[in-house]
């Protein structure tokens, strides 16, 4: 037992991995067991959505080491913003501060995403799935993956986070994405109160509804204070809520790899104001 934990504490990435994959996992099969489109649409939709992972999932291993060496200068140059923050020494104002910082620069690079075109049109393969379930989480275009990965070395250099940080801050942001895009929803009231601080599946659910001002809204990565703050907070019932992004609601396009792959090098369409 022990030579296994001393594995998983020197080898962080393969325990986000497992921790990731089991998620997904468990969550894919209880939706499966309760979906009313039938096993073999599920799967269909799935396998696109999961050939994603061999193309990010190189550049994601790849970029994290860069990651790690910075957040190791940060620490050994005593570099960072939280160094500016007063009683940063004691662990509980260290590490909630640095959570609260990066999530913030999470909700600012998702609304960077969304309104710098170049961007936007590698963030809009994310918005194009028609169904969203929990292999919507995988589907990112491998640009986005080295952009998403590339900003997360720009927060490190400029807090200044420790390993055991990042580390936290990712299981975080591992369960809340997974769980934002799953199919269950939250019961209005459990929605209510827990969406007064976090980014709840149905809050995340208005976020990929097809039109604006809606996909322009809960912009959150964990936290939904950052959306109450910035005046980007929406809500939207399940029954008016549809999925897609109205430039691309061709099934033939969004349901092929090769195809939402060329996306992000064809001809923009600007979201369109509703």
């Amino acid at each position: 037992m022990s030579e296994l934990r001393d594995f998983f504490s020197k080898h962080e990435d393969v325990t986000q991995l497992i921790l990731y994959a089991g998620v997904i996992a468990s969550l894919w099969f209880a939706e499966t067991m309760v979906s009313l489109n039938g096993v073999k649409n599920k799967w269909k939709h799935t396998a696109v959505n999961a050939m994603f992972i061999f193309t990010a999932l190189p550049i994601q291993l790849f970029l994290t080491g860069f990651i790690v060496v910075i957040s190791i200068w940060a620490n050994a140059h005593h570099w960072g913003l939280i160094y500016f923050i007063p009683y940063h020494t004691n662990p509980w104002v260290y590490y909630i501060s640095l959570f609260f910082l990066l999530d913030f620069c999470e909700y600012a690079y998702h609304v960077t995403m969304h309104k710098i075109d170049p961007l936007w049109k590698f963030h809009l393969v994310h918005h194009s799935d028609l169904k969203v379930d929990v292999s919507t989480t995988v589907r990112e275009h491998p640009g986005e993956t080295c952009v998403r990965t590339c900003c997360l070395m720009l927060w490190t250099f400029l807090l200044g986070p420790a390993i055991g940080v990042l580390i936290l801050r990712q299981t975080f942001q591992t369960i809340a994405n997974i769980s934002a895009h799953t199919e269950f929803r939250l019961s209005p009231r459990a929605n209510k109160i827990l969406g007064w601080l976090f980014i709840t599946p149905n809050l995340h659910h208005v976020h990929h509804h097809y039109q604006l001002p809606y996909t322009d809204c809960n912009y959150g990565d964990v936290l939904s204070v950052w959306d109450r703050l910035f005046g980007t907070f929406c809500e939207l019932d399940r029954e008016e809520t549809v999925f897609g992004i109205d430039t691309h609601m061709d099934e033939n396009v969004n349901g092929r790899f090769v195809n939402i792959i060329r996306v992000p090098f064809q001809k923009l369409v600007r979201k369109g104001i509703h």
